[in-house]
């Protein structure tokens, strides 16, 4: 078994290392960051009744886009079986001359315990813009939007076999967003008239399962290699300005691989540090939803009490 975790662990970082420079995007509507569904580092468990995250990430996507964003985030556990978790997210989005910030979307979700090795998740990911920014008057593509600006259900499973962790779970709009965005309202000139139209979209859902295992290197490090599919579950659709007659995105359905590698370092008995690694292995043909990154980095603060 060892031997086996040393061969995966050595693969994820050459992948790491080698896959950024030609990877088009991974896609995550925001479900595969929050606490509940992501790797827990051995020995951080829910030893104390509340943590607080602090975090900020960086990455690079697609359209010579350069992003970067800050979160924050609030774990309750209420008893032995019952937790809740609040989450806020913000993000900066530069490029082809375009800077956008704004606040992104708010994720509150409950988590029951059935078991020592079961735990059900449910809960929402409320946006805090209707995916509709605009500059000079015209609505930007979902690449510059802060949000998806859809209101989402999450439902989700996660399962502790031995040192495996196992995880799924599905997100699904509830409500789509207001973005009115027409590559056909730019000049050819412009970079924008690149861009995939979004006007009227219509979002799919998605279902992601994330398989990782805690490795200890010492009394202070905790690394954990991760692999996460994700399928987006149907091919988003949008108003064709030309035709006016709606139409499904070609490519914008099914599988992206993304693989992650978390770093825990052990500050003092009540706080952490994290650095998480992510990238695409397998990628969609068309993300119109903006949520691409060729590669991206995560570095978090946690404290508990």
């Amino acid at each position: 078994m060892k031997a086996y975790l040393s061969i995966l662990f050595a693969g994820l970082v050459v992948l790491f290392t080698t896959s950024g420079a030609y990877a088009q995007g991974c896609s995550d509507a925001g479900f595969c960051s929050i606490n509940s569904l992501k790797p827990h580092a051995a020995g951080t468990g829910n030893q104390t009744k509340n943590q607080v995250k602090i975090g900020s990430f960086v990455g690079s996507a697609d359209n010579n886009i350069s992003v970067f964003g800050a979160y924050a985030e609030y774990s309750r556990q209420i008893n032995a079986r019952f937790a809740i978790d609040a989450k806020i997210t913000s993000i900066n989005q530069s490029g082809n001359g375009i800077n956008m910030s704004g606040l992104g979307d708010v994720f509150l979700n409950a988590r029951i315990r059935t078991s020592a090795a079961v735990q059900l998740i449910g809960g929402l990911k409320i946006p805090l813009t209707s995916g509709n920014a605009r500059l000079d008057g015209l609505s930007l593509p979902m690449d510059y939007q802060a949000s998806l600006g859809t209101l989402d259900a999450i439902v989700g499973v996660t399962y502790q076999l031995k040192n495996w962790q196992i995880m799924g779970a599905i997100q699904q709009p509830l409500t789509q967003n207001k973005n009115e965005f027409m590559a056909s309202s730019h000049a050819m000139t412009s970079p924008l008239s690149m861009f995939q139209s979004t006007k009227n979209f219509q979002r799919a859902g998605d279902i992601l399962v994330r398989v990782a295992y805690p490795i200890k290197a010492g009394s202070k490090w905790v690394f954990t290699p991760s692999l996460l599919p994700i399928y987006h579950l149907g091919a988003d659709r949008f108003l064709n300005d030309i035709t006016n007659k709606e139409e499904k995105i070609a490519g914008s359905e099914g599988l992206t691989l993304n693989g992650n590698l978390y770093a825990d370092y052990t500050l003092s008995s009540t706080s952490s540090l994290q650095v998480n690694l992510a990238t695409p292995f397998i990628v969609r043909r068309s993300r119109p939803d903006g949520l691409t990154r060729s590669f991206i980095a995560t570095i978090e603060y946690s404290y508990r009490f």
